[in-house]
C-alpha cells in the first residue's frame, strides 16, 4: 500500500470525511502529506505536526481510486485521486514515530535486526513457537498465514517451546520470517499468493501425505494447520 499511495506524497488533501469517531476528518482538509510509513500492520501518514495511524486489525482494506459501496472510515480526496480506508482503527499521533515504534523489529524494515530478534526470543523461553510469531514487538508484520507457513517451512510444531528449539532452529526462525515475509509480497503483487500455500487452510501435508491438523492454538487462539508427523514439538 505505501507504494501504491506514494502517487499522494506533498498532495494536499482537498476533501476528507468518514464514520471515524477519533477525529474530524475535515481537520486534514488543506493539508499536505510529507511522506507514507509502515511499521507491520500500522500504516502511517505522516504531517508536519503530526502522524495519522492507521491499524488494519484483521479485516481492514483500502482502495486507491476505487470505493466500496458502504462508507469509509476514512476518505482522502486529492485533485487527482483518492485514497479510502475501511474496517480498520484510527489514532491521531503527536509524538515522534521514532520514540513510538522499534523499526528494528519490523521484518521488512532496512532497520530489521534479527540479533535483536534472537535476544527476544531467549528472553522468552516458555513463550509458545506460535505467540512469538504473532507477538508484534518480536516480528512486527508477522501475521498468522506467516506464522503457519514458516512453522511449516522450518519443520517446528506450533505448540514447541522457544526454550526449548535448539539455537540452529531459532535462527532458522527467524530468517524465515524475513523470506516469507519478502515472498509473501511477491506473490501478492502477482496475485499468487494462495497458490503457493503449503499448510495454511490446506488439508495434507505436501511432504509427506498425512492429514494436516487444524486447531485454534496459542493465546490468541489463531486458526493453525501443521502436520503432526514432519514438524517437530519441542517440550
Amino acid at each position: 500500500m505505501k507504494e501504491a499511495a506514494n502517487v499522494f506524497v506533498r498532495k494536499k488533501i482537498l476533501h476528507a470525511s468518514g464514520n471515524t469517531k477519533q477525529f474530524d476528518p475535515a481537520m486534514l482538509e488543506g493539508k499536505s502529506i510529507r511522506s507514507f510509513k509502515s511499521w507491520g500492520k500500522h500504516f502511517l501518514i505522516c504531517f508536519p505536526s503530526f502522524t495519522l495511524r492507521i491499524h488494519f486489525l484483521l479485516f481492514g482494506s483500502y482502495l486507491i481510486n476505487e470505493r466500496k459501496d458502504k462508507t469509509p472510515r476514512l476518505s482522502l480526496q486529492f485533485k487527482h485521486g483518492e485514497i479510502n480506508f475501511y474496517a480498520c482503527a484510527l489514532r491521531m499521533l503527536e509524538e515522534p514515530l521514532d520514540d513510538l515504534y522499534d523499526w528494528a523489529a519490523d521484518v521488512m524494515s532496512d532497520q530489521w535486526d534479527p540479533a535483536q530478534a534472537l535476544q527476544k526470543l531467549k528472553d522468552n523461553p516458555d513463550m509458545l513457537v506460535c505467540d512469538a510469531l504473532l507477538d508484534q514487538s518480536i516480528f512486527s508484520g508477522s501475521g498468522n498465514i506467516i506464522k503457519n507457513e514458516v512453522l511449516f517451512r522450518t519443520h517446528i510444531h506450533p505448540q514447541s517451546l522457544v526454550g526449548k528449539l535448539p539455537a540452529v532452529k531459532r535462527r532458522q526462525l527467524v530468517d524465515e520470517v524475513v523470506r516469507y515475509s519478502f515472498d509473501f509480497l511477491a506473490w501478492k503483487r502477482e496475485f499468487t499468493l494462495r497458490k503457493h500455500w503449503q499448510a495454511h487452510t490446506k488439508k495434507t501435508c505436501p511432504r509427506d501425505g498425512a492429514p494436516l491438523q487444524k486447531a485454534y492454538l496459542g493465546k490468541t487462539k489463531r486458526r493453525t494447520f501443521y502436520c503432526d508427523v514432519c514438524q517437530k514439538l519441542y517440550v
